[in-house]
Parts: structure tokens; C-alpha cells; sequence
């Protein structure tokens, strides 16, 4: 007999409670949210295990999200000089895991700091990858560009504050990340504010990080849902098993 599939905790916007230890602390801050909507048996086979696609009205969702990491330090400590302040791209999933605990799978992150790619690869077995990035913006602009080594890039248009909504909740309010790593199952737990939301537009478009987290037919269409942050301060606590 296979055991019932756990229906999925409530999205909640706000931040469950966590009084567990800081593992680090960090902002993530000019946070461009670009999503496309995709069958959920596409994503299925590129997840870990023990973690399935998470769904919101039939589909799953894959999202591109560059920003500015600002101010990263460990622990409670101080944020780490230079190293702690980049530019930083991920592609993820939207995941629920044997609980019914909801979270992200990161099938690629790229960031310009090699130390913090070579720490967070070894450490927690995170796809993160060396990549020369940058962010500029003027006005209401913001482009963001990515060099690894093919140039990949989305520059978008701000719009006025908007409300949350049950998709923009199911896309932002996650509070923790799923990875197998060493063999084991992890959750890794996040706290923050609720974001502050815009609506945004996409000017342009030429990306190649989709396609190589293995998407890629994603960048061929306009996304089917942006939205952009002033962005948030996040606390993360310890790793723990599944």
C-alpha cells in the first residue's frame, strides 16, 4: 500500500516562527522575480528526492531572479567586507517535500564573489557557479547581466507598488530551501519580512541560464508573470535533515 501524499502546509506571507540559531544573515535587495509557468511533469525529474513539484492552480512555476547580495555576514556577526556585497542570478523551483513542507530547489545560482561559489558548493552542495555580473539601473530601469561564459541578460521596467496576491505569495513567501547533499536530505530554513512588492515589465530579454539549468524552451517566450523588490533582510538558521 504507498502512502498518501501530505497535502502542503498554508502559504503564509508572514514568517513562520523560528528561534533556532542564525547561521547567517544577509539583504537581498533590487530583486527582479521573472516566472513561467510550466507542467509540473517537466520539473519532476530535476528535483532531489523526496521532493515533488509544488503547484498553484495546476501548474508549477520556474523562476529567474537576479539582485544584489548586500551585507552577507555570519552568524550574527558583522557583514563580511567585500565579500559579503555581489551580484548573484538564480533559476529555481518551487518545491514541497514528504511533510508537506513547501521550499525552493535551486537548479543554478551564479555569483561573482569565487570564494563564496567555492564555500557554498563544498558546504551544502549548492549549484552555485563563477560568473562575471553586474547591475545597473536609472530611473525606473534596472538591467541585470550575467557572463558565464555567454553573455545573458534581462533588463526590466518598475512599476507602481502592488498587492500580494495568492500567486505572488506561493512565488515569494518560501521560508526554506530543499538539497541533498552528502547523501542526506536537507531543509535549510529562512526568515524575512514580507517583500515589497511593484509591478514590472520586461524590456528586454537575451538570457542563457535557463537553458543550461535545463530550460530551455523557457527564454524563447515573454515570462507569464514579473514583478520587482526593493528587496528584504533575511536570516537563515542551520541545515537540518529531512
Amino acid at each position: 500500500m504507498t502512502s498518501p501524499v501530505p497535502v502542503p502546509e498554508p502559504v503564509t506571507r508572514k514568517a513562520p516562527g523560528y528561534a533556532g540559531p542564525t547561521m547567517m544573515t544577509q539583504r537581498w535587495l533590487d530583486v527582479a522575480f521573472l516566472h513561467w509557468a510550466v507542467d509540473p511533469s517537466a520539473v519532476a525529474p530535476m528535483l532531489p528526492p523526496g521532493v515533488r513539484p509544488d503547484v498553484h492552480e495546476g501548474v508549477t512555476w520556474v523562476g529567474l531572479v537576479p539582485f544584489r547580495m548586500v551585507g552577507a555576514g555570519v552568524l550574527r556577526g558583522p557583514s563580511v567586507p567585500w565579500l559579503g556585497t555581489f551580484p548573484e542570478t538564480n533559476v529555481r523551483c518551487y518545491t514541497v517535500d514528504e511533510r508537506g513542507v513547501r521550499g525552493i530547489v535551486f537548479r543554478s545560482l551564479d555569483a561573482t564573489r569565487l570564494a563564496v561559489v567555492a564555500g557554498a558548493r563544498a558546504a551544502f552542495g549548492l549549484p552555485y557557479r563563477w560568473a562575471s555580473m553586474g547591475i545597473t539601473g536609472e530611473g525606473d530601469e534596472r538591467t541585470y547581466v550575467t557572463r558565464r561564459p555567454h553573455p545573458s541578460g534581462v533588463r526590466v521596467r518598475i512599476g507602481a507598488p502592488r498587492a500580494a496576491g495568492e500567486l505572488e505569495d506561493f512565488l515569494t513567501a518560501r521560508w526554506g530551501l530543499h538539497e541533498r547533499h552528502a547523501r542526506r536530505d536537507w531543509y535549510v530554513p529562512n526568515v524575512h519580512e514580507p517583500w515589497p512588492l511593484h509591478d514590472a515589465e520586461v524590456v528586454d530579454l537575451d538570457d542563457t541560464l535557463l537553458a543550461a539549468a535545463g530550460f530551455p524552451d523557457l527564454a524563447t517566450r515573454p515570462p507569464d508573470h514579473v514583478m520587482w523588490s526593493p528587496g528584504v533582510s533575511v536570516r537563515f538558521g542551520f541545515p537540518r535533515r529531512r
